[in-house]
């Protein structure tokens, strides 16, 4: 019979880069600005997810439905922000891609539901959201220029 040794995980060949991508993760998830676009971004999302009974325009069966699932899946995209550090980049893009659908959506889903109520609630709960959605990507992209900065000054 052969002896077999298995390797510890201390002797894993990528476990510095596995180090550096969590701590990666925990000051961006650490940092005031990247508590308060998660936070915020949740708060817009379920606002988003709620707005047609919130805002009283439930009755368009389309557009309750589209904010429904917009807003949950915005919730879902920016939540979690500094555990996905790897994917914010994606993320906040697809974030953003669902702000600029809120605001376009009164016009673009089946159905006559472009009334002032509709309008007035997903432009500024859409433009919201694009800018929460691009600032985390810049918390992301600040983070990663800071890390490049240090281990450029600390390598030999």
């Amino acid at each position: 019979m052969t002896d077999r040794t298995h390797p510890t995980m201390e002797s894993h060949p990528d476990i510095l880069e596995m180090r550096e991508r969590h701590a990666r993760a925990e000051r961006a998830a650490t940092t005031q600005q990247g508590q308060a676009v998660e936070a915020l971004a949740l708060v817009t999302g379920l606002y988003l997810a709620a707005s047609p009974w919130i805002a009283g325009f439930n009755g368009f069966t389309t557009l309750a439905v589209n904010n429904l699932i917009t807003g949950i899946a915005y919730a879902l995209l920016l939540s979690g922000f500094g555990q996905a550090y790897e994917r914010t980049h994606a993320r906040a893009w697809a974030a953003a891609l669902l702000g600029v659908w809120t605001i376009i959506s009164p016009w673009v889903v089946a159905g006559s539901v472009d009334t002032t109520r509709t309008i007035i609630n997903n432009v500024i709960v859409g433009v919201i959201g694009l800018v929460l959605a691009l600032a985390a990507g810049a918390a992301a992209n600040e983070a990663d220029k800071r890390i490049r900065s240090r281990s450029a000054r600390m390598a030999p």
